[in-house]
């Protein structure tokens, strides 16, 4: 490891008469080869351009290819002619006593063709070296510790502490921010912090709002297998998780409450485990520019820096005074440079692959991009059609020529002009079957003697935001009332043509519950209402603590409870069809 000596840069400045040294003519080299360093450096980084392939020969030596690499610091390290090499003969072999070893390659200068030396001062040996050789060196370190030089902090991941012992310690690593509609890796990963022999295996499952696992839910079981890992050794397990089209800029992942084993022993953590992530609308190729982008020279150049690259593990039988190489891994160690040259054969390559989103282990292949389904069809020859109910409350009297409003209905048809309109509902007599049964009465209810002595005369009015895919209504009396609510049916309408989408008409089958209904909490502590669908298609959800000061609860279903015992109501709707809805309970005790 050392630092980053390339800037700031200083060239000579030339004059008539000016005494050329010695050290300004290494000024001068050092000025044009820091310069292209400083570009490989930031342009393409470290890694292999070319070649350094590794191979087994016997039971004892491997084989070097030639090839191209270029370091954290910018130079250019050549293996201009293969090479097979006796692993015991290099570098670092004796200092490793692991079985898994990683070989390394690094950047050399040499000293060659000496030379008379014309012009000797004080004690300047009589000969001098000419040229210097830039050239390579190969040595062998222990795999675990050239790992941990490739890890580096960064605010572009975000992690969080599931558990930790005097052992091992059980961390969970995603994107601070993601993107919507789009696929994101969570990583769950297990090192060890201690030297003895102890075994471990884990289980848990995260509430996952705004998200969805492989299986369509809002739930992602995590878990690493029975181990025996080395001190500072890490194992990792990856999940791909779906972001919904939710109305949130802010979401969690939640330990779900006593779900963790450790060992096959159940375990509870101490807080409540929460690691908040950012829901972005730019793609990742942006979203990822602009972490990379933001970070500035100084950081960039900050500390020690790698200066060796990696070629492979290389892991070893070993006997008393003896050892044979068992295998040689190369995938999971280099890292490539992608190279401007390579472009055309790159493009070439990828043509004989089909899609561009990346699936995880258990994605299945025919999973839609779009997990947020929303009851969609599209005809040239059908309306797009939508309906439900809503409230105007009026708090007691009302004065003719007062006027009332409802709150912003979304009516699930987007964006674009709709037409809407809105009539009265109350409970009619039918004398022919004997019952009550509920009308509606769109315009002028006074226009029906028959039922105006049973509701207000009225008239009403709809506002539609076209731009916000939502309408507000309106109400005003025409005479003095004594009435504290008003209920009313909405139907919204757009022609095929006007927008691009329609929305097809719930039945009574469909329905939504809560996947837990009733839930016990301590006070402040947080949990996620998830939602089934019954008979109808994913859709974005609505929450709402029914009691003031009962709570809180997030646009993605978060609740927390407040900070007094009681039992609270929570209201589940679908946005696009409020009609449809559920209810959810969480009893809060103190503990």
């Amino acid at each position: 490891m050392t630092s980053n000596p390339l800037f700031p840069f200083e060239r000579n400045r030339y004059y008539a008469g000016k005494m050329l040294t010695s050290a300004d003519f290494a000024a001068e080299q050092g000025y044009v080869n820091n310069k292209r360093r400083f570009l490989n450096n930031l342009m393409f980084g470290s890694g292999i351009v070319c070649g350094c392939n590794v191979y087994s020969l016997d039971d004892l030596s491997i084989f070097v290819e030639s090839g191209l690499a270029i370091d954290r610091l910018g130079r250019e390290i050549v293996i201009d002619v293969s090479a097979v090499k006796k692993l015991s003969s290099i570098s670092g072999f004796d200092a490793v006593e692991s079985n898994l070893l990683t070989l390394c390659l690094k950047y050399k200068e040499e000293p060659v063709h000496p030379v008379y030396s014309v012009k000797q001062q004080g004690s300047t040996a009589e000969y001098e070296f000419n040229r210097i050789q830039e050239g390579y060196e190969l040595f062998l370190m222990d795999a675990a510790e050239a790992k941990n030089f490739f890890e580096m902090e960064t605010e572009f991941l975000t992690q969080g502490m599931l558990y930790q012992d005097g052992d091992y310690e059980i961390q969970l690593i995603m994107p601070a921010t993601v993107c919507r509609n789009r696929y994101a890796k969570v990583q769950l990963k297990a090192t060890k912090v201690s030297s003895a022999d102890v075994p471990f295996s884990f289980e848990g499952k995260l509430q996952a709002p705004s998200f969805l696992s492989a299986e369509g839910t809002h739930e992602l079981e995590i878990s690493l297998p029975s181990m025996r890992l080395m001190e500072r050794e890490s194992i990792s397990q990856e999940y791909w998780v779906f972001v919904q089209d939710a109305m949130t800029t802010e979401t969690s992942l939640i330990l779900k409450k006593d779900s963790m084993k450790v060992r096959g022993e159940e375990k509870s953590l101490d807080t409540d485990f929460s690691m908040k992530i950012l829901i972005s609308d730019i793609s990742p190729r942006a979203l990822v520019d602009r972490e990379l982008g933001k970070v500035s020279l100084e950081l960039q150049s900050m500390g020690n820096v790698q200066d060796f690259i990696c070629l492979a593990d290389i892991s070893l039988l070993r006997t008393e005074g003896a050892y044979i190489i068992e295998n040689i891994e190369e995938k999971s160690v280099k890292k490539y440079i992608e190279a401007p040259a390579q472009s055309v054969e790159r493009s070439e390559y990828l043509d004989f692959f089909r899609g561009t989103e990346r699936l995880g282990a258990g994605m299945r292949q025919d999973m839609p991009l779009d997990l947020s389904v929303r009851n969609d069809f599209f005809s040239e020859n059908k309306l797009q059609l939508s309906t439900g109910t809503l409230e105007i409350p009026i708090g007691g009297k009302a004065k003719a020529g007062d006027i009332f409003y409802s709150g912003e209905v979304m009516h699930g048809l987007g964006a674009g002009a709709v037409y809407a309109e809105i009539g009265q509902e109350f409970i009619d007599e039918d004398r022919v079957k004997g019952a009550n049964t509920k009308s509606t009465i769109f315009g002028r209810n006074d226009l029906f003697p028959e039922v105006g002595k049973r509701i207000p005369k009225t008239e009403t009015a709809v506002k539609v935001l076209n731009d916000k895919g939502s309408f507000i209504a309106a109400v005003t009396f025409a005479e003095d009332t004594d009435c504290l609510m008003l209920s009313y049916r909405w139907v919204a309408v757009k022609f095929a043509g006007i927008d691009t989408r329609e929305e097809e008409l719930g039945t009574d089958k469909q329905w939504i519950e809560a996947e837990t209904p009733t839930v016990v909490l301590g006070v402040r502590e947080s949990y996620y209402f998830g939602v089934r669908f019954h008979e109808m298609e994913k859709c974005s959800i609505g929450y709402e603590v029914s009691e003031e000061g009962g709570g809180q609860v997030s646009v993605d279903g978060v609740y927390t409870a407040p900070n007094k015992e009681g039992v609270f109501e929570i209201k589940i709707t679908c946005i696009d069809r409020p009609y449809i809805c559920t209810y959810a309970y969480a009893i809060v005790k103190k503990k």
